[in-house]
């Protein structure tokens, strides 16, 4: 995976958590970890797990979708639109509607990729404007968990996978799955879920999780 530009998530979280007037302290009780992790992954000296950060966005009212995009904050300036009756490329159709749209054509080394804690990749495939949806490749690496500490998580959205390579374990409620090359899953992101990979080699997904938009 070539990654494009991380997007700066602790610069983010942290805009997000002083406009709404929440203290460092008070925003790690209220997601359940130490006041010390929220500084690190505010600072950029730690990444969140995938249960961290639904944790942190569900907390602060704001979208996943908003801590992916990297034509914020100051990011490269958008080129020329394209002459009429050129065929675009991908970078020109997102200069057209900079920080917005994401396609139709996104080449892999123009999306945005997220490295996060317990062994998880996350890269953006798309985004059309005005779309509840987080549209994602998913890698979980050999041990990768969606959350390292074990707990299930819980956010808002419905959620679909379709597993490419790799066998991914579901804890989905009381139930738990072994979701294979092939497998397909779909459930209300508000059921308590878990990934993990107990494998020798990276699972390997693509993911759509619509509703999450606040």
């Amino acid at each position: 995976m070539s990654p494009a530009v991380v997007p700066p998530l602790g610069e983010r979280i942290r805009q997000a958590r002083l406009e709404r007037g929440t203290g460092l302290r008070a925003l790690a009780r209220e997601i359940g970890v130490s006041a010390s992790l929220v500084s690190q992954i505010e600072t950029g000296r730690s990444q969140p797990s995938v249960s961290t950060l639904y944790a942190i966005t569900t907390a602060l009212g704001i979208s996943v979708e908003s801590l992916l995009d990297a034509r914020q904050d100051g990011g490269t300036a958008p080129a020329a639109p394209p002459s009429p009756g050129t065929v675009p490329h991908a970078l020109a159709v997102l200069a057209a509607d900079p920080g917005l749209r994401i396609g139709p054509l996104a080449a892999p080394g123009e999306r945005e990729t997220l490295e996060l804690d317990s062994g998880v990749v996350w890269e953006r495939l798309g985004r059309v404007p005005g779309a509840d949806v987080d549209f994602l490749l998913v890698t979980y690496r050999p041990g990768g968990a969606s959350s390292g500490s074990g707990a299930l998580m819980r956010h808002a959205g419905t959620e679909y996978g379709y597993l490419t390579s790799g066998e991914l374990v579901l804890t989905l409620g009381f139930d738990e799955y072994t979701v294979r090359a092939g497998d397909s899953v779909c459930f209300e992101s508000t059921t308590p879920h878990r990934y993990r990979n107990d494998g020798e080699v990276p699972a390997v997904g693509v993911w759509f999780v619509s509703g999450d938009a606040r």
